[in-house]
Formats: structure tokens, sequence, C-alpha cells
């Protein structure tokens, strides 16, 4: 079976920060949080205090994964160059995203360079509370708020652009799915995916069900699947996971296979279940047919985010300022 990963994070160096303060690796895959907190964010043997491209090519490799997409997060700190280096390295394996704090004085200054310069066709925009800008920013609105307004005009020149969302759970101030409707509304070239699908409450069943039924109209935003077990709160022993099943089963009843992302989210969520089993949970139900699930697996990622125009953007993409610099100082880099 054909396997894109939608959504995974290469660490070239650890530097998370959020509203917990700087994340700082201690080894062998932990690390700790400014108020103390000590998490295991990368999985025994994939890396002490990084998680590196040429280690997940061997686990692609292993598990019959094709290509995958990087995605940013401010967990794991921004890898936006180091994003362009692994796709400019591996073009025929990886796609990627970048991210900015829309709040910065220089967030359009760098929006331009990851898009004219650096040839990224998608943003991933890490707005939760719990894990991104709401956690050290006062609450924001995507549709509404100037700042990102001007990210979104110039963006809206890309048609094909892809716009990834993670606004975490309910409970979060930065919950905010009706903006998600209004931009894919207003947007009309661009495609959206909403993170974790929505992230389910299996408590709350009809939640879930009022956010789709509101995406449902709109063909431009799909969602994936990644870290829904980890939020469902089911481990490996759970496997394959029936309140997973549940979620996704709904996903499809409301906005179909064709517009449902298969992920991980690893590396982190791959400390909670094994890579594998979030690999191939998906092949032991009966939730998709075989054509579905190609679809589910790998070719909703390919028509998304590896478009023949976006694939190119990245492959053709040479940074100014590295070649510059390497001109006036040779044999430094």
């Amino acid at each position: 079976m054909h396997k894109i990963e939608g959504h995974i994070h290469l660490v070239r160096e650890l530097a998370g920060a959020k509203g917990q303060g700087r994340l700082s690796p201690l080894g062998n895959g932990y690390a700790i949080w400014d108020d103390g907190e000590i998490i295991k964010l990368i999985p025994d043997g994939w890396g002490d205090d990084n998680f590196l491209a040429e280690k997940y090519l061997q686990i692609m490799d292993e598990e019959g994964i094709e290509r995958a997409v990087i995605l940013q997060g401010t967990l794991n700190g921004y890898q936006n160059y180091y994003t362009y280096q692994v796709v400019k390295r591996y073009p025929d394996r990886f796609i990627g995203a970048f991210s900015v704090d829309p709040f910065t004085d220089r967030a359009m200054a760098i929006v331009h360079r990851y898009v004219s310069d650096l040839g990224f066709r998608a943003i991933k925009f890490e707005i939760s509370q719990g894990g991104g800008l709401h956690g050290f920013h006062r609450p924001f609105r995507l549709d509404i708020d100037n700042r990102v307004a001007q990210i979104f005009h110039y963006l809206a020149d890309y048609p094909g652009f892809v716009v990834t969302v993670d606004y975490g759970s309910s409970d979060q101030t930065s919950y905010q799915p009706e903006a998600i409707v209004n931009l894919a509304r207003r947007y009309p070239e661009l495609d959206f995916v909403v993170c974790h699908l929505s992230f389910p409450n299996f408590q709350r069943p009809n939640e879930l069900t009022n956010v789709l039924s509101q995406f449902a109209p709109f063909t431009n935003i799909n969602v994936d699947i990644s870290a829904i077990q980890d939020i469902l709160g089911e481990g490996r022993t759970d496997f394959p996971y029936k309140k997973s099943q549940w979620a996704v089963r709904l996903a499809k009843e409301q906005l179909g296979a064709k517009r449902i992302i298969w992920g991980s989210d690893a590396p982190w969520s791959a400390t909670f279940n094994d890579y594998h089993q979030l690999a191939t949970w998906l092949e032991h139900t009966d939730i998709f047919t075989p054509a579905e699930l190609a679809d589910v697996m790998a070719n909703n990622a390919a028509r998304i985010y590896f478009k023949p125009v976006n694939v190119a953007a990245a492959c053709q993409a040479n940074d100014p300022v590295l070649k510059q610099f390497a001109a006036q100082h040779p044999g430094q880099l």
C-alpha cells in the first residue's frame, strides 16, 4: 500500500517555547520545560536531543512510507530552515510547511522569504493554547486579526497554497473552527487542513459532529487524523483504537474519504503508541474500502501537499542569502 505521512516533525535542534517557557533537552529523548515538567519527546532509538531526516528515512523505509509532510510546532521549536534543507536534500521524499509568529515585527519579511525565496507552498499555524501561540499571546482570531490578514492577503497570490492549522481543543481560547470556515469561503483557491481532526472528545460526540458539519460544504477544508490516539487517551494496548475509529467514521460520514489525511504527529505521538501501530491501524479496521484507504493513506496528501507546482517551487528554490554569504566567505560553509 502506498503511504504518505501527512504530519511529521523533524527536529534539528530542540528549541521548544510555549506557555510553559522554554524546552531544554535532557538526553535520551527527554526534555524539561521551564515550569519543571519533564516530557519524553523522542522515542528510544530515534535520537537523544534531535530527530533528523536521516533517521526518519530509515523508519520510512521500514514502514513502506514513500513521502512525508514536515510540519512545524512550538513544542519542538520552529525548524523552518532545517525543513528547507531537508526538502532540498531529499526532494523526492519530503515537502514542508514553515511557521511564523504573526505578532513579531518582521513577520511579513519572514513570510516573503520562505515563500518567495525558499519555495514553500504550505504554512502551519500552531495557535493552540496548550502548545502554541495562544499560550503566550492574547487571544486572536485567524479570520479577523489584522496581522494574520496581512499573511493571507499575500498567500492569496499563490493558488494551491496549503494552510495547516492546529487550534487545540474546545476548552482552549484558541479553538476556532468557525474561523476556518470563514477563511475557506474567503480564499477558495487555498487549501486548508485542520490538524488532529479538530481534537475529538469521545464524551462530547455532538461537538465533533457540529464542527464537521460546518466544514462539509467547503471542499477546500480537509482534516488530518494525526495524534487522535493521544487526544482520546488510547495507548498501545488499545490498538486498533476503538475511540479513534469512532472519530474517523464520523469524519468519513461528514466529509468523505477524500478529505481525510493520515498522519502520526511523531516523534512525540510515537512515545505513546508504537510508530508501526500508528502507520498501520487503519488497515485493521473496516472504516474504508480499499480505494478509500488508498486515498486516506497517500492520495489525499499527494493531491493537497505535493501539488506539482508546489513541488516544483521547492525544487527550484535556492537561498539567495546563503549564496551571497558563500560568495563573500568562501570555504566557510
